[in-house]
């Protein structure tokens, strides 16, 4: 009797062990060596791995259903148009959107923000205006607005992050009802340093009751959070495919079809013309207005296996129980080393998701990365292509380890060893 409640729950990671080593055999990458080391790859928050049928996809469109979409009429066009709209379809279902017309497919969420920023101003803000990011934003939900405001007379300002990381909602309630100039707010849905979920839904709810149109960066919420536009009530929703175990070189924007029908195109080209003459040229309804060019046809119709897997492992209990304890080792773990630091530490861990930026006293970033690189692990150092959060940490950047289902608590144990090991050496 006394046994039962160990074998159970010995049981219960056997089982989720069993399926996370069955993930891994989803992913070609993971199963190789690099400086004679087994891989152990912790740099998910810059690019996940690509799964099997990804990989299937796209070796099967590249060499057999090369052909341009939309403008032909032969079967290898119509075959690439049906799985490029496929795909389209797929990003609709997966974000919860209400129609196609409201995806435009861009080449990731720098693409995206760049288009909403440039399109958005020119449409719906005038001089004398302003745009409001957070601090703890990607370059990519930084220059965009800096560009659009630097030709539109519209000003940029910042909403600061509290010590922990987190936003105060209450901060951010006293700026919007203190400055009525203030017409959009631009924010991640989860910080790529910081790995924690920000309160969408509510930011949302006090952006909109000042009438403030809300963009988000979901290039990582979409990867270890259930976004719904529709619930979340949000203007804009952008994220990249190689975050979410597809191609690069593509993503998606989310926008509300109102604001969307009434923007002006960003780019102008094939595909996203209804009529051109020298007089006058007209505009292709959505989604294509927003679509110039030949698009990247293999890797949008790519996202249509990447996020039925992405579907099915957020969906699952024991998954999910899985990535928590990750969170819950890696916080233990690095918590006894000595002078090290984790930047971003809700009080509440369930916010945290499995990315980790660490400042260790004593220890560069790059130092430690390119050790750990000889050992088989493969981290991210640096600024994270957001220097001035970085920058309130640590003037030298962070060192980053970021985690996806595939990984497992092994990896997880074996990269706090080998950290102890590598800030021992470097100290």
């Amino acid at each position: 009797m006394l046994f039962r409640p160990k074998t159970k729950v010995c049981l219960v990671l056997l089982q989720v062990m069993d399926i996370i080593e069955q993930i891994r055999e989803e992913f070609p990458a993971l199963h190789q060596q690099v400086w004679g080391k087994p891989l152990i790859y912790l740099d998910n928050a810059a690019t996940a791995q690509r799964h099997r049928k990804v990989l299937e996809l796209q070796e099967l469109m590249s060499s057999r259903i090369n052909a341009n979409i939309h403008r032909a009429l032969h079967k290898l066009s119509a075959d690439a148009t049906d799985l490029y709209e496929a795909g389209r379809e797929a990003v609709r279902n997966f974000i919860g959107a209400e129609s196609r017309e409201e995806i435009i497919f861009t080449s990731g969420a720098t693409s995206a923000l760049n288009l909403i920023a440039f399109s958005l101003v020119r449409s719906h803000l005038t001089a004398g205006d302003k745009v409001l990011v957070c601090e703890a934003e990607h370059h990519s939900n930084i220059v965009p607005w800096q560009l659009a405001c630097e030709v539109s007379g519209v000003s940029l300002e910042v909403l600061s992050v509290e010590e922990s990381g987190e936003i105060s909602l209450e901060r951010l309630r006293e700026l919007l009802e203190k400055d009525d100039r203030i017409r959009i707010l631009s924010v991640n849905h989860i910080s790529n340093v910081l790995g924690i979920i920000n309160p969408i839904a509510e930011i949302v709810r006090i952006a909109h009751s000042r009438g403030v149109l809300v963009v988000i960066d979901g290039a990582q919420g979409v990867v270890h959070d259930k976004v719904s536009v529709k619930d979340l009530d949000c203007d804009f929703y952008v994220f990249s495919g190689h975050k979410i175990y597809a191609p690069s070189g593509i993503g998606a924007l989310y926008g509300r079809r109102s604001l969307l029908e009434n923007m002006p195109p960003y780019m102008g080209g094939g595909d996203m013309v209804d009529r051109v003459s020298f007089g006058r040229t007209t505009y292709a309804p959505l989604p294509l207005k927003f679509e110039a060019g030949t698009p990247n046809f293999v890797a949008a119709a790519c996202l249509k296996p990447a996020l039925e897997f992405a579907t099915a492992i957020r969906e699952d209990i024991q998954v999910q129980e899985h990535e928590k304890s990750i969170v819950s080792t890696m916080v233990q773990g690095l918590q006894q080393i000595e002078g090290l630091r984790i930047c971003g530490l809700p009080q509440e861990l369930s916010l945290k998701v499995p990315i980790f930026s660490l400042d260790i006293k004593g220890v560069h970033p790059a130092d430690a990365a390119q050790m750990l690189d000889k050992m088989g692990i493969a981290v991210r150092s640096g600024f994270m292509c957001a220097e001035p959060l970085v920058s309130r940490y640590s003037e030298s950047g962070l060192l980053r380890v970021s985690f996806a289902p595939y990984n497992t608590l092994s990896e997880c144990e074996i990269f706090i060893n080998k950290l102890k090991l590598v800030t021992d050496m470097l100290k």
